[in-house]
């Protein structure tokens, strides 16, 4: 088994508010993450494939259609907005990065076999500052 990964990146603003919480108790919790007015990230995203070379290309993926795969469905979909309000799949969902790990995962699951019949979604990992990441396995 071989691991081929691709990174990409996206800036987006999000704000961390439970709305069954008082102000206060949000402010507790998510403390400047709560911020009434947003605040952003420059996130990167990391999206490994696994699996065997195809025999003819060498590929378990081809690296050029996963970038385009990610961008189209991922990037173009996060960047410059506002995932609380302007993003589609993330409607009704808490927009923390652990969220948003699941739901590119759910995206990109789907669409990987219309790129490559060798490779299957291996990770994840989506940064939100070069300190703090999650890493989402599709458990």
């Amino acid at each position: 088994m071989i691991y081929i990964s691709r990174k990409e990146h996206f800036n987006a603003a999000h704000k961390l508010y439970n709305p069954n919480w008082s102000k206060e108790k949000n402010e507790e919790v998510f403390g400047p993450c709560a911020n009434a007015n947003w605040h952003g990230h420059n996130f990167e995203l990391i999206v490994t494939v696994k699996g065997k070379p195809d025999p003819d290309t060498g590929f378990v993926v081809d690296l050029k259609k996963l970038s385009t795969l990610i961008r189209e469905e991922i990037c173009e979909k996060l960047d410059h907005k506002n995932i609380n309000l302007d993003v589609p799949f993330m409607a009704g969902k808490m927009a923390s990065t652990e969220n948003i790990a699941i739901e590119i995962w759910k995206i990109l699951e789907a669409k990987l076999p219309s790129i490559t019949k060798y490779g299957k979604l291996h990770a994840v990992k989506l940064y939100e500052t070069p300190r703090n990441f999650v890493e989402y396995l599709g458990e």
